[in-house]
């Protein structure tokens, strides 16, 4: 990740740190300066920026409600090859229950150069969840635009929705695209970019809109967005037909591709 950044702090050296591998300090400077004033960023690998630096992420941020973004790089299995140390497929569960974070998830580069703007004016602390590189654009002819806090209509559909956030977006491109060739259906397809605070009325108008909803995330079914559809549908008392793939509730110790992981949690386009 280092590397990537090079540009920046050779473009803006008073506006940059590199703290090395103490994200429990980094988290604690980023916290001094926005009580300073600053709007400040937190970014390495996904696992090191949430769960290392936890409790200094809802001590130090969390309980004082400061502007600081944290950025998580590589979430979910992104880092397929470096086993489940680099493995953040938990964080949004765990960066959920905190109290005044929010929780940003985008599917491609448009999407996330729109979500970065928005953590930038942010009233707190937010946790940016990123992929790790080459995601495909997916979002230049959206329907919706982006929207902190709002569901976003990607692509336009009748017979069925599939929701989903991230760069696993782009496989349910795939599966809107197949089962349109293969059997006539008009997916929808919906980003959910923000998955705190998550735009539970509209996904409730979703569920009475659509006889069947698919979710398709790279997240642990615990605490993901299926999870908390699942309560909505409950709530809103829906009738709709819910179909949810995300991550498994299992550390699983496989040498391979981003696709080999997901395949391995039960994940593909078929």
């Amino acid at each position: 990740p280092a590397g990537s950044m090079a540009p920046f702090r050779e473009e803006f050296p008073d506006h940059f740190i590199n703290v090395g591998v103490a994200e429990q300090s980094m988290i604690g400077i980023c916290a001094g300066l926005a009580l300073r004033g600053c709007t400040a960023f937190a970014y390495t690998i996904a696992t090191f920026t949430v769960y290392r630096p936890f409790e200094h992420i809802r001590d130090d941020l969390c309980y004082q409600n400061l502007p600081v973004t944290l950025v998580g790089v590589g979430a979910g299995v992104s880092y397929s090859l470096l086993g489940g140390t680099h493995h953040a497929q938990e964080d949004i569960a765990v960066m959920g229950a905190l109290p005044n974070m929010a929780i940003i998830a985008p599917c491609d580069p448009l999407e996330t150069e729109a979500a970065t703007w928005a953590c930038a004016s942010h009233q707190g602390p937010a946790y940016l969840r990123l992929g790790k590189a080459g995601e495909p654009d997916l979002t230049s002819g959206a329907v919706d635009p982006f929207k902190l806090g709002k569901l976003r209509v990607l692509k336009g559909g009748s017979d069925v929705c599939i929701i989903s956030y991230g760069p696993i977006m782009n496989m349910a491109f795939e599966v809107a695209e197949k089962v349109y060739q293969e059997q006539g259906i008009s997916p929808a397809v919906v980003s959910a970019h923000t998955l705190k605070p998550l735009d539970g009325e509209g996904i409730a108008r979703l569920m009475q809109r659509f006889d069947s909803l698919v979710v398709i995330e790279e997240h642990s079914q615990q605490g993901g967005l299926a999870a908390q559809i699942k309560e909505i549908g409950w709530e809103s008392q829906a009738r709709c037909k819910l179909h949810t793939f995300s991550l498994k509730d299992d550390f699983i110790h496989l040498f391979g591709s981003q696709n080999d992981l997901w395949r391995a949690h039960g994940i593909s386009v078929e």
